[in-house]
């Protein structure tokens, strides 16, 4: 601790960076009815904390050093982060991106003056070829997050926040990808203020630093998600690791819903736009108060970053209102008789109907898909089910399904009659030319696509649901397809959503 007491106090990194304001945020101070203060990290000059790091690192190296050049693997903060560091430094920047990487990142490098080479369908090959790199032209290879110099860069945060509120603090809740930033500020923060909590958060299909430290070391996740892309890491760095086991007084882990949720939080008090991992730490200090597990005391969240494509706030308004417990899903059966929906309606009282889906599918029942706001969060959401059971419905809670909220909503009506030995997988596909094609070159040529939908969210992967109609006797041949194709994907054959309205 010492050692990086040490080094953040000598970091150079306000060369580049500024030094960002910790702001009050008084409506969700109210709401949840404790001090919330935003580190906002946003408005660094590539709009990230990333800056901070990087140019640690960059501003350390020898003249020989300077002269070789550097070259680094990253997808998006990172890379601004180096490139825009390099420019100012006069150093030769190479950063190798995903293929998959939307163009918005790609021309921010290219802007600030580094060399990009696109490689590989995700992280894991672009880092690959970045070594190769570094190996064959003689660079430096520059870590994102498991280096001395970038964790004590990122400590820098640590020190102002100390400054900036001397008083009491409950916590300081951090996003963790892999481990730098959560490992700076609390190498720092632990050993000015050792009163203070150092949460960190994950999401929950994303949490390789909860699983290292259950497992008592660094662990490769077989696959990460990819919404909060920031820190979608499978595996966090040895060294980060290390300082987390040893500082970090929790880590909490939340949905993609109640990031969502965040980003509208930081929206209505600020009038910025977080990215995803930017609003993850508020996302977890929301669920802690929430479940009166934050410590008494102001509670501070790091902005990590707004470097967001404008495209994906679609997906962000549709899913916040449910992250926020304002908004409830359901299935409802109710007959298919003239007057039976204004019944239902008259059910639900005076809430609000936010999203009400139906077409016709038999001459007795009738299935729909509503959406309903609630002002009473959980405790409301379970008492609108028990209402309409009551009644004599029959009513699945649709809220936490993650094929209702993004497929099937939009998809209400389409049955197919007869159809036989259907089969529904969930997938993500990298975005990029040839992806389908990849998917369908693969496919048997009896293998029947039934089903389809797609929706681009503006990130570096689409959605897709698929249904295809392959024989019980080639279904173990069709999921070694699935296998060796490589792209993440769920099995949602068994799934309510599915049966209710599109089987």
């Amino acid at each position: 601790m010492q050692d990086y007491l040490r080094r953040t106090l000598q970091a150079a990194v306000y060369e580049v960076a500024q030094e960002t304001p910790l702001e009050r945020l008084p409506l969700l101070s109210a709401r949840l009815g404790t001090d919330v203060l935003l580190k906002r990290e946003d408005l660094q000059p590539v709009f990230s904390f990333k800056v901070r790091g990087a140019h640690n690192k960059l501003s350390r190296l020898t003249p020989e050093q300077r002269e070789r050049g550097v070259v680094c693997a990253s997808a998006g903060n990172h890379a601004q982060g180096v490139a825009f560091s390099a420019e100012r430094l006069g150093i030769r920047a190479v950063v190798v991106m995903p293929t998959t990487t939307p163009s918005i990142k790609v021309d921010a490098v290219r802007r600030l003056g580094a060399e990009v080479v696109l490689v590989g369908d995700g992280f894991d090959a672009a880092n690959e070829h970045a070594r190769a790199l570094a190996e064959a032209d003689d660079l430096v290879f520059v870590h994102p997050f498991d280096d001395p110099d970038v964790i004590a860069g990122q400590g820098t945060i640590g020190l102002e926040l100390v400054r900036q509120c001397p008083g009491p603090v409950g916590a300081i809740y951090v996003p963790i990808g892999g481990g730098g930033l959560a490992a700076g500020i609390a190498a720092f923060v632990k050993f000015v203020r050792p009163d203070v909590q150092v949460i960190g958060v994950e999401p929950e299909d994303s949490a390789a630093m909860t699983a290292a430290l259950s497992a008592g070391e660094p662990v490769t996740l077989d696959r990460v998600g990819l919404f909060v892309d920031g820190v979608a890491v499978r595996r966090v760095g040895d060294e980060t690791f290390r300082l987390c086991r040893e500082l970090l007084d929790g880590t909490v882990t939340v949905s993609v819903d109640e990031v969502c949720a965040a980003i509208k939080d930081i929206f209505d008090d600020t009038r910025s736009i977080a990215e995803p991992s930017g609003a993850l730490a508020l996302a977890g200090l929301r669920r802690h108060v929430e479940q009166g597990e934050a410590p008494p005391g102001p509670l501070i969240a790091i902005d990590s970053g707004a470097n967001t494509n404008f495209d994906r706030l679609r997906h962000v308004a549709e899913r916040a209102e449910i992250g926020e417990g304002a908004e409830a899903i359901f299935a409802v059966q109710i007959p298919e008789v003239p007057g039976s929906y204004r019944a239902f309606v008259r059910l639900l009282g005076g809430r609000q109907i936010t999203e009400f889906n139906y077409r016709y599918a038999a001459s007795d029942q009738a299935v729909v898909f509503v959406g309903v706001q609630l002002a009473g969060g959980e405790t409301e959401r379970a008492q609108i089910g028990a209402e309409l059971s009551a009644a004599g419905l029959t009513v699945v809670d649709l809220t936490d399904n993650e094929l209702a909220k993004l497929h099937v909503r939009h998809m209400v009506g389409g049955r197919a009659q007869g159809l036989a030995d259907e089969v529904v997988y969930r997938f993500e596909f990298p975005e990029r030319p040839g992806a389908l094609l990849t998917f369908l070159d693969g496919l048997e040529m009896d293998w029947n696509i039934s089903l389809f939908h797609y929706r681009n969210h503006g990130a570096d992967h689409g959605r897709v649901l698929v249904g295809i109609q392959v024989p019980p006797a080639e279904r173990p041949r069709f999921l070694a397809y699935v296998e060796e194709l490589g792209y993440p994907w769920w099995d949602e054959n068994d799934n309510a959503a599915y049966h209710l309205f599109l089987d």
